[in-house]
């Protein structure tokens, strides 16, 4: 079993980590935001955060909301993590919702997990008032984030705040001195997924803490980090590593202000750790290999990473002095990226590890708090998504010839069950405790796990043989000018597959490259790039017929295709 490499103290709920980092970082910027004058920056305290959450907190038991549920949506913000840990830390069970949902998902799921509360930002107005209107759910309070004062009928947040001071100042302790119970259900997380698809995760104070622990003992971080957050808090693995962990460690969190602002915002920050999903991790590090192309420097990059590699064996490490001028295009500051969600290019990987901006591959599912093992300065094999983290045990379930079978897991940080649905329960987690992740993987001799792909996504042929899409896909995606893939058997009369690809192009790059805009003639360029692919490949892998299209593909917010939507449009 793996071994904690750096020392992290274990906390029993939530409560006790605001509470005791509280005491440790207090003095330390929790927040950074922009403000109207350029380069001047507004920050809120790990103190002055956690005094917000205590206030509000105590507004919320005044309104009779101890132990019920309470829902949050809203684009990444100060107010969602304050929502969040005044719901979780005392007051009852928090449930966030999926931001891009439409209306009626958003509706669906407010009746499904039984909420009396929600917090929302202004764009999602109409459909509270919608709601409201309708009085078909249990909601009780509808809390505006923007509202300065309540509004017909409309709480909000910031009145609420103030009304818990006061609450306080004359004595109140009810959020302040509320037990926790850590085995009970403390958040209620929907997966991805259409509405009677999407399952209700049970996860509880004990899960999140126990995954917590894991992560500050594999990745360290500190009160002098900035993470830039990116991906959408409702996602647990932005959740839990680029939210609840900065803030147990003191670290600052500031909010990207979209994707074409990323690295503009990691200069204005000073930002010194992300984490998000493989396909922004590659794009950005095409960009940075681009530039130095442009400039005429890749020679000589290509040279000081073999010294540099070579002086790391002897313990000297030179990267950031070395690839001066590149780190201060990417701001000066930043040293770590964690990437999840999906499978990241290997070439991205130990691009950015060579040029002294350590990148981490990590893995889990929302059933598992998320995280379940990762790799760090210790544990690290490329490709691999490092081992099991130190409280979980894995291993591969019916493994074919090459070792490759179902990955499952056990440990503290695997969910409670799914809310009302013992049957789902059941399938996912079987009588010993394991739960099964539906994902295929293989372990080698020294305990690292490589994921293979989707056990439901994975093309059987006839012959036995099985095609892994996202193998495929990361080799495709490596086509200059390409953005994304996404690979499919297409049904044959014989009963067999044909393996076939479905490839974004990037309009710019392709008349950069190729001076071709037409598409058929684009599309006999890239098919030519294909069969390149092909021909390192064994006959079975073969891709037989592409399309191309410079639309992106069906997505989940967190960026994983949606591969049974796309299938609808590439198959009849």
């Amino acid at each position: 079993m793996r071994k904690p490499i750096h020392k992290m103290p274990k906390y029993d709920n939530l409560k006790e980590m605001l509470e005791k980092s509280g005491k440790i970082y207090g003095n330390r910027p929790a927040y950074i935001f922009k403000t109207e004058e350029e380069g001047i920056f507004r920050e809120i305290t790990h103190k002055q955060f956690r005094e917000e959450i205590n206030n509000l907190g105590t507004a919320l038991i005044s309104m009779g909301l101890k132990d019920k549920r309470i829902a949050v949506i809203s684009e990444n913000r100060y107010e969602w993590g304050m929502a969040y840990f005044a719901t979780v830390a005392g007051t009852g069970v928090i449930v966030p919702l999926d931001k891009a949902l439409p209306d009626n998902e958003i509706e669906n799921l407010i009746l499904r997990s039984g909420v009396e509360a929600i917090f929302y930002s202004n764009k999602y107005n109409n459909i509270m008032n919608e709601i409201k209107e309708k009085n078909n759910t249990n909601i009780k309070f509808f809390i505006s984030m923007d509202l300065e004062e309540q509004t017909d009928g409309i709480y909000a947040q910031k009145e609420l705040i103030k009304k818990g001071k006061e609450l306080m100042e004359a004595g109140n302790r009810e959020f302040i001195d509320a037990k926790i119970n850590s085995e009970e259900m403390g958040v209620m997380l929907f997966t991805s997924g259409t509405t009677a698809m999407s399952k209700a995760v049970m996860l509880s104070h004990k899960n999140l803490c126990a995954n917590l622990f894991d992560i500050a003992s594999t990745i360290k971080v500190d009160e002098n980090d900035v993470f830039l957050s990116f991906l959408p808090l409702h996602h647990t693995f932005e959740c839990t590593t680029g939210f609840i962990y900065p803030v147990s460690k003191g670290s600052s969190i500031a909010f990207c202000e979209g994707i074409r602002h990323i690295a503009d915002n990691i200069k204005e920050y000073r930002v010194t750790a992300m984490v998000s999903v493989p396909i922004l991790f590659e794009s950005m590090y095409k960009r940075v290999m681009k530039n130095i192309e442009k400039k005429g420097k890749l020679e000589t990059v290509k040279k000081g990473i073999k010294i540099s590699q070579f002086l790391l064996k002897i313990g000297i490490d030179i990267r950031r002095k070395l690839f001066k001028e590149i780190h201060d295009n990417l701001g000066g500051r930043l040293r770590l990226f964690v990437s999840g969600g999906a499978a990241l290019d290997p070439e991205a990987e130990k691009g950015f590890n060579e040029l002294g901006v350590a990148m981490y591959q990590g893995y889990g599912l929302t059933e598992s708090s998320p995280v379940i093992a990762a790799e760090d300065d210790k544990y690290r094999r490329l490709g691999s998504i490092g081992k099991a983290f130190p409280s979980l045990e894995v291993k591969i379930v019916e493994p074919n010839e090459e070792g490759i079978g179902e990955l499952v897991a056990k440990g503290p940080s695997i969910m409670m069950g799914y809310y009302d649905n013992e049957e789902a329960t059941k399938e996912t987690i079987d009588k010993e405790g394991w739960l099964h992740t539906g994902d295929l993987a293989r372990i080698d001799k020294d305990g690292y796990i490589f994921i293979s792909g989707r056990k439901k996504f994975v093309i059987v042929l006839k012959n036995g043989k099985n095609i892994y899409p996202e193998e495929l896909e990361t080799l495709i995606n490596k086509i200059e000018g390409i953005k994304e893939s996404f690979v499919y058997g297409k049904p044959e009369e014989d009963g067999d597959y044909k393996i076939c690809a479905k490839i974004v192009y990037d309009k710019e790059t392709a008349k950069e490259n190729f001076g071709i805009l037409e598409e058929e003639a684009l599309k006999q360029v890239i098919w030519q790039e294909v069969k390149k692919i092909n021909k390192t490949m064994p006959a079975y892998k073969y891709i037989r017929e592409i399309s191309i299209t410079d639309k992106e593909l069906i997505k989940t917010t967190t960026q994983k295709i949606k591969r049974f939507e796309e299938i609808k449009t590439v198959i009849d």
